[in-house]
């Protein structure tokens, strides 16, 4: 399996310049397992043009995100900004997107070529992106919200897989928990990260990803936009490493699953913080209401 971050190197960049810690983008090997029944979370691959030649010459996944109705896939701002021009935005919710890109590969497919594979397979389909205007915003709100839209497209996930949308959150709903509540609740992050940080001869590397993975985490604390969540391996917890931005940190409140945030920032070795956007502030919602209906 290749080695690579599961976000572009510029977004790596500007999330560690705006918030002193790395980008977070996949769920740990510690403390984690396969999420097959989280059908609702899915990952975003780009087909780019690498060389600016004009043509779309690569394809590969680099975020997570979920589904919050047929229509609409949320994930981050920082997913979706300064690619290529003319570069095409694809949603698989497969549980082993890395997996089919191997065996794409195999066939001696690249770029468009391998993006028509994954249409013609069933693998992925193609959306329409949108982010917040107001990202890259600043360290109390990042405004670091997106959605890949399906809204005026011929064929959308609800075509190719059979998934139930994650549950948002009411406005305002994580204010009104109490501290206990916040603290005994379970948390649990899903993506398509990569792993947390391996050191060998060449320094550190983060291998793997591209595998849906959930991992439970730990409350640490609220802030006006962030939930902060701990990841630490002696606490029994996992969490997010690079491939992981834009995926979904459900909390779960009186045995119902709810999207509370999504992934956006972290530790840059991936051991011990994943801190989310929140979805249930005024901001995030006057985001998601042109694209969905809102609780």
């Amino acid at each position: 399996m290749r080695r690579r971050l599961g976000i572009p190197l510029i977004a790596v960049a500007a999330a560690m310049l705006t918030f002193g810690s790395g980008p977070a983008s996949a769920i740990s090997t510690y403390n984690s397992e396969p999420a097959p029944e989280r059908t609702e979370t899915g990952a975003m691959l780009v087909l780019q043009d690498t060389d600016g030649d004009g043509a779309n010459d690569d394809f590969d996944w680099y975020c997570s995100g979920a589904m919050v109705d047929r229509n609409t896939y949320l994930t981050a701002a920082h997913c979706v900004v300064d690619w290529p021009a003319g570069a095409k935005f694809y949603v698989s919710l497969d549980q082993n997107v890395q997996g089919e890109l191997d065996r794409s590969q195999a066939l001696g497919l690249h770029g468009a070529a391998q993006a028509q594979w994954f249409l013609d397979h069933g693998h992925a389909v193609e959306g329409d992106p949108a982010h917040d205007s107001a990202y890259p915003g600043n360290q109390s709100n990042s405004h670091d919200i997106a959605v890949i839209d399906f809204a005026r497209r011929a064929v959308t996930p609800a075509n190719r897989w059979a998934f139930k949308p994650a549950t948002l959150p009411t406005a305002g709903m994580l204010d009104a928990l109490s501290a206990k509540s916040l603290d005994n609740s379970v948390w649990t992050a899903v993506g398509y990260g990569t792993e947390e940080a391996t050191t060998g001869p060449g320094g550190q590397t983060h291998p793997g990803g591209g595998v849906r993975l959930k991992a439970e985490l730990g409350f640490a604390a609220l802030n006006d936009t962030w939930i902060r969540l701990a990841m630490i391996e002696s606490q029994g917890y996992g969490g997010a490493c690079y491939g992981d931005s834009g995926g979904p940190n459900f909390i779960t409140i009186s045995r119902t699953l709810i999207l509370a945030g999504t992934t956006i920032t972290g530790d840059t070795p991936c051991y011990s913080t994943n801190v989310a956007y929140r979805l249930d502030t005024a901001s995030a919602r006057s985001f998601l209401a042109p694209y969905v209906t809102l609780p």
